[in-house]
Order: C-alpha cells, then sequence, then structure tokens
C-alpha cells in the first residue's frame, strides 16, 4: 500500500506544521507505558512499533523502563517516516481519530499487516484542543466506542479489552482496547 492510500500530501503538511509547532502535539505517549509493557508481557512481544510516535515520548518511556526503546514510525516527522517494519505488538495511542474519514480503513489495514500478535489502541472519542490551519478540529473522526469496534472487526481484527489500567490513567472520553490480528 502507497502512502499516499493512508495519508494526503495537503493533510501531511497540515500534521508536519502542528508537530512542528512548540504546543505538545504528539508529545503524551509516555503516559502508557506501563498498560504498553503489561500488554507486551502478555502477548510475549519481542518488538514494538509505536505507529504514529510523534515526539517519541513512549519509546523514551519504554527505554527508561527496560533498557530497550521501540520501533517508531510517524509520516509527518522527518526520521521517523520509513516504511515501518512488523512487530509483535503495534501501539497506536491517540492517532486514529486525526486520521482522514477516507483513508481510515487504508489504515486499518497497515496497521493489521504490522502486528504480528496484538495492537493495544486509545483513541478519543471528543473534539481536540488543537485545530488544524484550515480551522478544522484536530480529530477528524470522533465516534463511540461501538463505532470504533465496528470499524476494527470489519478490517479483520478481533477485539479485547485491555490489561487492567489504573483507573487515574484511563481517559473518561477514550476507546481503550488490545486488538487481535
Amino acid at each position: 500500500m502507497r502512502p499516499c492510500e493512508r495519508i494526503s500530501n495537503e493533510y501531511l503538511e497540515q500534521q508536519k506544521l502542528l508537530h512542528a509547532s512548540p504546543r505538545g502535539y504528539g508529545g503524551k505517549g509516555a503516559r502508557w507505558v506501563s498498560t504498553v509493557l503489561a500488554v507486551s508481557d502478555a502477548y510475549q512481544a519481542m518488538s514494538i512499533l509505536d505507529y504514529g510516535c510523534g515526539q517519541g515520548s513512549l519509546s523514551r518511556a519504554i527505554q527508561l523502563a527496560t533498557g530497550t526503546g521501540c520501533l517508531e514510525y510517524d509520516p509527518a516527522i522527518e526520521g521517523k517516516d520509513c516504511a515501518p517494519e512488523p512487530a509483535d505488538l503495534l501501539v497506536c495511542t491517540d492517532v486514529l481519530e486525526h486520521i482522514e474519514p477516507d483513508r481510515l480503513d487504508n489504515v486499518l489495514r497497515h496497521i493489521r499487516s504490522l502486528a504480528r500478535k496484538a495492537v493495544f489502541v486509545v483513541v478519543s472519542t471528543r473534539p481536540a484542543n488543537k485545530h488544524l490551519s484550515d480551522g478544522r478540529n484536530a480529530h477528524l473522526i470522533i465516534q463511540h466506542d461501538a463505532w470504533w469496534i465496528a470499524r476494527v472487526q470489519a478490517v479483520g481484527f478481533t477485539a479485547q479489552p485491555p490489561p487492567d489500567i489504573h483507573p487515574m490513567k484511563h481517559p473518561t472520553h477514550a476507546w481503550v482496547g488490545v486488538l487481535e490480528p
């Protein structure tokens, strides 16, 4: 699948602008490190890919916790925009709601092709605090849990509940799950 089937050139430029601004866009993956490591243990994952890694905070947190980082992919970050390699566990937090609606199924199929054992996913179900340069909300897809579950199942995933998450870490307006290819 060609990259343009997952993100338009115009939207890619908008994402690059958001990542370049000093407002913390794409920098909150580290808050999921304990859950990611729990999912990794549960699936005996030997490799982790952070899909839509943004500023790379998850990989840094994994490096601090385990001594080894994870693979990173983000089409809007120079140096992290090369075609990713498959991994046992693919992590996709605060990414899918940012995908162009007409490309969502392509992105989900791409994720499925890269995940050997499981995908840990967190999807916000409310509008973002940030806006694109054209005025649109940064969350292009705002849907409820059942909609997301149906969508991932339509491309061949089985949705599972995540391992126990500390109540303070579970977002109140997000769908959190583990997907099995």
